[in-house]
């Protein structure tokens, strides 16, 4: 065990802020040499911290100094061997991942609920994939894990495959059989890598799920920002054994990296791993004690449902992520996206999103306790207000995804062209469409374009959701007149 009371970047970052430098490089605020609109809120000290300086501060795209410690210490903390500074967010580290794991026209398994940087993946690696379908939920309109079974039934069809992606946890919480599948995957010679998004908080308490490190991957993505205590948009790539290429992975990492990395945001990052190390168990253990005590008063609350560990187990899958606060209203006669929309306009509280009959909050070692008294508040006056409504009638929602006809990288490069939403059934499409959050795609380039799938969307629509897309009402999809069927675009 290293010594995790050092912070050896942020300690330099410190020093070198406060050297009196006479700085002739970037970046244009010269070290805080301005007032404005962000000072006068801030203070000076965020622009003195934001420096570049590789001669005094190392280089991220090749660390040999404070950097290279600081991400040492980070891999002690998150039982790897390698770990990787990411200052463009987890998309970023599952793109480094995917990219220095399989070649184009390679296979991978991964559940089809991925998020959008996997599919961003996907275009730029060229890779195939084999899309397994996620256990899902048609009365509660979602998406669970990938079943062990559906894995395996993926690995005879494909025994080529050459890596496989697992979801540790989802949006929602559920935790697939990430052990069982690791060891299947590694007896076949498949690299296994996690999107632990949601799931940097699982290596600092045994209350949690199993980690990606512990049940055996070979990377992991880490949004610390997200379920620990770094600034958005600071990650961690994680690597164990042997199995990856280490010069592959850097260099693949610094292809999508920037050469002009936040030194805020990487501090963040070692200031965070410090408090996870030092305190992070007892934080954890601390608020899952405090949910457990409110969530006794969250079940009183009439017509109002709480997903947990129990729904996991009914569903196949091996545990749940307790710091996710899951809470089905449709009892109530609303949908998720008005409980949503009530709990943060009249109330001001700030869920991390709805879905047609749940809304979902996170939780984390900074969540106090007079958050859990406001929500359940909050939601008992709700209960009251709507308690004489009749249940949500089922909504005609089909939660399907379409069906691939070619692979992502070939649709995104082939000509398209823009055609009405309404007129483009049976169309290819060219772009990916999601939901924000979470962002995973409805619909991404080479599936074929559905009625369900429309209709879908129109929903989203109509209940305000955010939606990505490139053009509004209107969709880029393949011009099969001018595509030379059978393009490879390796």
């Amino acid at each position: 065990m290293k010594d995790h009371n050092k912070t050896p970047y942020l300690t330099k970052l410190k020093e070198y802020a406060e050297r009196n430098i006479t700085p002739f490089d970037v970046p244009g605020h010269k070290l805080g040499r301005l007032r404005n609109d962000l000072t006068d809120y801030v203070g000076e000290k965020i622009y003195k911290l934001d420096a570049n300086a590789p001669r005094g501060l190392d280089t991220l795209s090749r660390p040999t100094g404070v950097i290279k410690e600081a991400q040492e210490l980070m891999a002690d903390a998150y039982n790897a061997d390698k770990a990787y500074f990411m200052i463009n967010g987890t998309s970023g580290a599952i793109i480094a991942m995917i990219m220095a794991s399989v070649k184009a026209n390679e296979k991978i398994i991964l559940p089809r609920n991925v998020h959008k940087s996997v599919i961003s993946a996907l275009i730029f690696s060229g890779a195939v994939p084999v899309f397994v379908k996620p256990d899902i939920d048609h009365n509660l309109g979602i998406a669970n894990g990938m079943s062990y079974e559906g894995f395996l039934e993926a690995l005879e069809e494909n025994p080529d495959a050459k890596a496989v992606l697992i979801i540790n946890p989802t949006y929602f919480g559920v935790t697939s059989n990430i052990v069982k599948i690791t060891k299947k995957a590694h007896e076949h010679g498949l690299i296994v890598m996690a999107d632990e998004a949601h799931g940097a908080q699982f290596y600092f308490s045994d209350e949690l799920p199993i980690s990606a490190m512990a049940a055996g991957c070979d990377l992991s993505a880490l949004s610390v920002h997200k379920t620990a205590s770094s600034l958005t948009q600071s990650s961690v790539l994680l690597l164990k054994g042997d199995r990856v290429d280490e010069k592959r992975l850097q260099s693949t990492i610094n292809l999508i990296q920037s050469t002009s990395p936040s030194s805020i945001l990487m501090a963040s990052l070692e200031a965070s791993r410090k408090e996870m190390v030092l305190d992070g168990k007892e934080g954890i253990n601390k608020v899952l004690k405090l949910k457990k005590k409110y969530l006794k008063k969250l079940k009183e609350i009439p017509k109002i449902e709480i997903l947990d560990l129990e729904y996991a187990k009914k569903r196949g899958f091996p545990d749940f992520d307790p710091t996710k606060l899951v809470i089905k209203v449709s009892n109530l006669g609303i949908t998720g996206f008005q409980a949503y929309r009530i709990l943060f306009d009249k109330y001001s509280i700030q869920l991390e999103l709805a879905e047609t009959y749940l809304i979902l909050g996170i939780i984390t070692k900074h969540t106090i306790e007079e958050d859990f008294i406001n929500l359940i508040s909050a939601l008992k006056e709700i209960a009251k207000k709507y308690k004489d409504n009749e249940p949500l009638d089922k909504i005609k929602f089909k939660y399907s995804f379409p069906n691939a006809f070619i692979r992502p990288r070939v649709a995104y490069h082939a000509p398209f062209k823009v055609v009405k939403l309404e007129d483009a059934e049976n169309e290819i499409s060219a772009e990916s469409v999601m939901i924000y959050p979470p962002g995973i795609p409805m619909l991404i380039p080479g599936e074929y374009i559905t009625r369900d799938f429309i209709e879908d969307l129109l929903f989203y629509e109509e209940n305000g959701s955010v939606i990505f897309s490139e053009t509004s009402g209107y969709i880029k999809v393949v011009d099969k007149e001018k595509w030379i069927k059978g393009e490879d675009y390796l």
